[in-house]
């Protein structure tokens, strides 16, 4: 990576960590500033080297810079009980202007993710250096809206201006959907900050008050509610009233799970 070199940091026995997963993906954990911390935790001894060249998985051949991490040392870790390990690690300092803002392209066309640098470094291929840092993005709209726990609880703590502006205005029906047994929960915003405030409270606890996860997280553990992703259902405006929909005449309703979520017309004829 000769971006890194003229930086004057010099890579010398280091891997490439090419960043996938979920609950919570590397790219909400770096949105979320938590990705040394995410990246530390490993299930085997992957970072047995000096440093780490840190990549994130954007899509197809497509990869974002996150950084340079020296390696301290590492221990058993104690965050599940099957054996892992705990890395300590530093972001490498010089190089600022590149993470969240250099994108690469890399054919990885095998399962490996942590990959011997000097084996690999010559097939990565600089192809945009952004002048604003990557971030989470301007809400998408009403129909676009699919938010993970992990997401949304960063753009809670954010108080993103253009996701607060869009959801805090309107009320409506949502879906919460337990993305580990396909379980499907809806419910309702009225007053307040509407969707907004609503979601808000789910981020702050999980559960968000509501009995149905509240028993669901104190069966599973607190730890569970990261597989809980957001949509919506119907909006309307903050002023028209409270919403009406026939799976949400309760706070929240438990559905019969379903393999994905299914467009409005659908859920109507579902009853």
């Amino acid at each position: 990576m000769d971006l890194i070199r003229l930086a004057g940091v010099d890579l010398d026995d280091y891997k490439i960590h090419c960043a996938t997963g979920a609950n919570p993906t590397p790219l909400e954990a770096f949105f979320d500033g938590t990705f040394r911390q995410w990246q530390e935790r490993q299930n085997q001894k992957n970072f047995e080297c000096k440093r780490i060249l840190s990549l994130i998985h954007l899509g197809e051949k497509r990869w974002l810079f996150a950084g340079v991490f020296d390696v301290l040392g590492v221990a058993p870790g104690t965050w599940k009980p099957a054996t892992c390990y705990m890395y300590s690690t530093r972001e490498v300092e010089g190089l600022e202007h590149l993470p969240a803002r250099a994108v690469v392209e890399f054919n990885r066309t095998f399962r490996a993710s942590y990959l011997r640098g000097e084996k690999h470094a010559d097939q990565i291929r600089v192809v945009a250096i952004h002048e604003q840092r990557m971030t989470i993005g301007d809400f998408p709209g009403f129909n676009s809206v699919l938010v993970s726990m992990s997401m949304l609880e960063s753009l809670v703590r954010q108080s993103n201006p253009s996701w607060r502006s869009a959801l805090a205005h309107v009320t409506g029906v949502y879906l919460v959907a337990d993305t580990s047994s396909g379980k499907h929960y809806v419910g309702s915003a009225c007053g307040g900050e509407g969707i907004w405030g609503r979601w808000a409270a789910y981020a702050k606890s999980g559960h968000g008050g509501n009995k149905e996860l509240r028993a669901l997280l104190d069966q599973k553990g607190a730890e569970h509610a990261r597989f809980l992703q957001f949509s919506l259902l119907e909006v309307c405006d903050i002023g028209a009233g409270e919403p009406v929909h026939p799976r949400a005449r309760n706070p929240l309703e438990a559905c019969p799970p379903v393999s994905r979520v299914r467009p409005q017309q659908e859920l109507r004829s579902a009853g």
